[in-house]
């Protein structure tokens, strides 16, 4: 029966290994979105006149990489394993057994963007437009992570391209929704706050968009994506990546928003503080004159 579906290419998940340390296709997923973030990242430094530099940059993805880990554990410890949490409150710590969660992990990079800023000095959203377009980057190659540990499986389908994992013990023909996620989160997000960067300066724009993006994008594919078994369907329809993902697109628009504001008060300050220069000088012009 699943003969005539896509077989899950036989991918051995450690590239090599040396006595007790290996290194495995997982974290070498994560290594190759951290290195491309940071040479973005270096490059975008290096054009903006002053405003950022590479030590900053450093500093940035340091305090960004302890978020998501932290923010990335518990966040999946309490959005989808509080009640394990609750009888095994150790549990948080054993990070060897796996599990982080995005948003969770977004959290954290959003705690690690706000005390960044405060130190730095920098304002909040224009540090946040900064470190948005790079976040594509981790989460494509996080995806395709996944894909090759052959987990996070979609739903059941008959597609053509539908695929049968090995690790799923019914070995059904489900959606490959993690290829999915790399293409819409990973590439497409990519491209879409590349664009806006390059061609906007308006403050909060490329925050808000990430959010709305990811938001959106998360929230299509949890319909093709196989929901966590002791969590299931809440109200036999929306899962538990939507119920997070939702509230993205509507935080999204109130950063956007925010931002706008921000600007046209500064645009008036500025304009009020020109105008009140101008006068004084003005005023000079003409006591010298008289």
């Amino acid at each position: 029966m699943t003969d005539q579906f896509l077989q899950f290419p036989v991918i051995d998940p450690i590239i090599f290994s040396i006595g007790p340390v290996a290194l495995r296709w997982y974290g070498m997923m994560y290594l190759v979105g951290f290195l491309g973030a940071m040479f973005i990242a270096n490059k975008a430094a290096d054009k903006s006149g002053g405003e950022w530099t590479r030590e900053q940059v450093s500093d940035l993805l340091f305090y960004g990489f302890l978020g998501v880990i932290l923010g990335g554990r518990i966040g999946y410890v309490l959005f989808y394993q509080f009640d394990y949490f609750l009888t095994e409150p150790l549990y948080l710590f054993k990070i060897w057994t796996g599990g982080m969660s995005f948003h969770g992990g977004l959290l954290g990079v959003i705690t690690a963007v706000y005390i960044f800023a405060r130190k730095t000095n920098k304002s909040f959203l224009s540090v946040g437009d900064f470190v948005a377009p790079l976040v594509p980057i981790g989460l494509g190659m996080g995806r395709l992570g996944n894909f090759i540990n052959a987990e996070l499986w979609g739903r059941q389908t008959d597609v053509p391209w539908a695929m049968v994992f090995p690790t799923d013990s019914l070995q059904l023909p489900r959606h490959p929704s993690q290829l999915y996620e790399f293409f819409l989160e990973g590439v497409v997000l990519f491209f879409i706050l590349y664009v806006i960067t390059r061609k906007s300066r308006s403050l909060g724009l490329a925050s808000g968009i990430f959010l709305i993006g990811y938001g959106v994008f998360r929230t299509i594919v949890e319909f093709y994506r196989e929901p966590d078994a002791h969590l299931g369907l809440y109200l036999s329809f929306i899962s538990k990546g939507q119920i997070l993902s939702i509230p993205m697109i509507l935080v999204g628009m109130l950063v956007i928003y925010l931002g706008y504001i921000s600007q046209q008060k500064s645009a008036i300050s500025n304009g009020t503080g020109n105008k009140a220069s101008a006068k004084k000088n003005l005023d000079r012009k003409l006591k010298g004159k008289a």
